[in-house]
């Protein structure tokens, strides 16, 4: 998370902006816990703030919910139409905007990828969170039978809920996890690559982060670019631009990161052709 506050905060410098000069920043975070949501966001209420700026369903869900005059920016949500955040990518309509990665189709590009890497596997686990919205979840299922794959999908409300997922994945007979994008499962990533590790099974993740904790790969928009992007929303609202205005923008950075460590710790070989398209490669 420290690499995309500072993407947001030298988006701002690029701009003009000197946090505690000429713009004030308070931070809240909720630490992997949607119960944190209505609290943080009656603190943040309290403060009169100009700019609301949050990523992940439950966070935009809280604002919202609280708000229909603050102006909202998605520093990165997975799908804004489908979510029901926005009217359309280019006319938002209301008092929310920014940027959204459009995960169902990078769900289905992080499936194709695990099996081009396992073309053995034949069981996979599904892993997402509870409270995120069905896009993702139908392009998986569509993919899956595309690709042959059975999967078995595994609905998670919280940390506690982990052990006993992964418990429940190996008896279904799992040889593959597949995380969808969460910003509550990205909360608790250190302890998700452990348990597919414990459990051996080699993962896909939506981000970096999940590869540098020690899982086995990832595909998706560079989550710290759209941070970075997300300052000259902040900007544009201020100078006295309207959200609803603000067509919603989409990534133009993608990142496929393998944990060659990890492989050759579980015994996998990663086919050369594989290998070869990834971005970043940690040995």
């Amino acid at each position: 998370m420290a690499s995309r506050i500072q993407s947001f905060q030298q988006g701002l410098r690029d701009l003009g902006y000197e946090e505690s000069q000429n713009i004030i920043i308070d931070y809240r975070f909720a630490e992997g816990s949607d119960h944190r949501f209505p609290a943080l966001t009656a603190e943040l209420m309290r403060l009169k703030p100009d700019i609301l700026i949050t990523s992940g369903s439950p966070g935009i869900r809280a604002l919202m919910k609280a708000t229909h005059s603050i102006p909202i920016v998605m520093a990165a949500i997975g799908d804004a139409v489908g979510s029901g955040f926005v009217k359309s990518l280019a006319q938002p309509g209301g008092n929310v905007t920014g940027l959204s990665f459009l995960d169902p189709d990078l769900t289905t590009k992080r499936l194709e990828i695990l099996k081009e890497s396992l073309p053995r596997v034949g069981r996979v686990a599904v892993l997402r969170y509870a409270g995120s919205g069905t896009q993702s979840l139908d392009a998986t299922l569509a993919t899956a039978r595309l690709l042959k794959l059975q999967i078995q999908i595994f609905e998670i409300r919280g940390a506690d809920e982990l052990d006993g997922t992964f418990v429940a994945a190996k008896k279904f007979g799992a040889e593959a996890v597949s995380v969808l994008a969460s910003a509550i499962l990205f909360a608790h990533r250190t302890r998700l690559v452990e348990l597919s590790a414990h459990h051996r099974l080699p993962g896909i993740y939506e981000n970096k982060e999940f590869p540098e904790a020690g899982g086995l790969m990832s595909y998706g928009a560079n989550i710290d670019d759209l941070y970075r992007r997300a300052a000259t929303y902040v900007d544009k609202i201020l100078k006295g631009a309207k959200p609803a205005d603000l067509p919603v923008e989409q990534p133009t950075k993608f990142e496929f990161v393998i944990n060659l460590k990890t492989a050759k710790r579980i015994g996998l070989t990663i086919p050369p052709n594989v290998l070869a398209r990834a971005d970043r490669v940690i040995k």
